[in-house]
């Protein structure tokens, strides 16, 4: 069996962009590439957003942005921070795809991201697994990992539905791209989450008064 080396994290990229341009990054993205297009294609009536760590290798079809995160900020055919220069409750799917950090993290995209997913859309929440033995190849990087339980929590924050059961995709320990994926995170490298944004009446709802009901007549 092999042992996982000593990595000193000296070593290591010091963003997530410049880890998942490296062999080990590139092999989770390659692993999420079927999930993420399958996930922008979800919602074909509308228009799709995906944010990613670097520049995708391949392109996803249909009619949607992709921008790339770059420390606090956006690129892209647009450059941006937040709140984003788009419109509320326009897409009909979003893709966060590992740039989302934890609560410190000031440029909030989780909460933008809701914000421009539509009523009834779905938004995937690509994340690192804290608990993988593949997280000794990002140690050091200052890299966010939390448990599926955290994420949800913080899904739910920003006003969003969470599903029951997480998808684990990406490798286990060698960098080769396992297009396969999984009934919750296991020892995979990655997880994605999946929330909806649920349909909310525009009023409320006035409770209908009971019908009163005749007296019972006693029995002859």
């Amino acid at each position: 069996m092999p042992t996982m080396p000593a990595i000193s994290p000296a070593g290591q990229p010091g963003s997530a962009r410049d880890w998942f341009d490296t062999p080990a990054g590139r092999a989770i993205l390659d692993s999420e590439h079927a999930l993420v297009a399958d996930a922008l294609g979800s919602h074909p009536g509308l228009p799709w957003l995906w944010l990613t760590p670097t520049r995708p290798d391949r392109q996803v079809d249909g009619r949607g942005l992709c921008l790339v995160r770059t420390g606090d900020g956006l690129h892209g055919p647009v450059r941006c921070g937040v709140p984003l220069p788009l419109p509320s409750e326009a897409f009909g799917a979003v893709v966060l795809q590992h740039v989302v950090g934890g609560r410190g993290d000031a440029l909030g995209l989780l909460d933008e991201a809701a914000r421009v997913l539509a009523p009834g859309g779905h938004l995937w929440l690509l994340v690192l697994n804290p608990l993988t033995p593949y997280r000794w190849r990002w140690r050091g990087t200052g890299i966010a990992s939390a448990e599926p339980l955290t994420w949800r929590r913080r899904m739910r924050d920003a006003g969003l539905a969470p599903d029951a059961v997480s998808n684990g995709v990406g490798p286990s320990w060698r960098t080769e791209a396992v297009t396969e994926s999984q009934n919750g995170p296991g020892l995979r490298a990655a997880y994605a989450l999946r929330g909806q944004k649920r349909h909310l009446p525009l009023t409320p709802m006035r409770s209908r008064r009971a019908m009163p009901l005749p007296l019972a007549v006693p029995a002859a």
